[in-house]
């Protein structure tokens, strides 16, 4: 299970039905991830007075987080490590060959 995985990364599947589809996190509550456009499924939906959506939903479901992995700009699974820049913050950084890339800056969750 990867910690750093939060809502807004680009993530990649990387087990089940569909593996390979690249797709935003929408949320992500502890284990479970909702992906933008992975893991659709169908919802039937009653017609009642304060609902808008009737008949047959299509929406995205959840699915565990060790089924994704972080992704850089070209959609290639990346591995993140933790650093200390020169301001003294947290951040994630991948490798892409030889040279260090910036993902993006860690902070707590209050």
């Amino acid at each position: 299970m990867s910690k750093w995985i939060r809502k807004g990364d680009k993530v990649i599947v990387t087990a089940g039905n569909d593996k390979g589809k690249i797709g935003e996190v929408i949320r992500r509550k502890v284990d479970r991830v909702i992906v933008q456009g992975v893991n659709i499924r169908k919802k039937h939906a009653k017609r009642r007075e304060k609902t808008p959506g009737t008949g047959i939903l299509e929406m995205e479901m959840p699915f565990h987080i060790s089924n994704v992995a972080l992704c850089d700009t070209d959609g290639k699974a990346i591995k993140v490590k933790v650093r200390i820049n020169k301001s003294g913050e947290k951040e994630l950084f991948y490798l892409a060959g030889d040279k260090e890339v910036a993902l993006r800056q860690v902070r707590k969750h209050t």
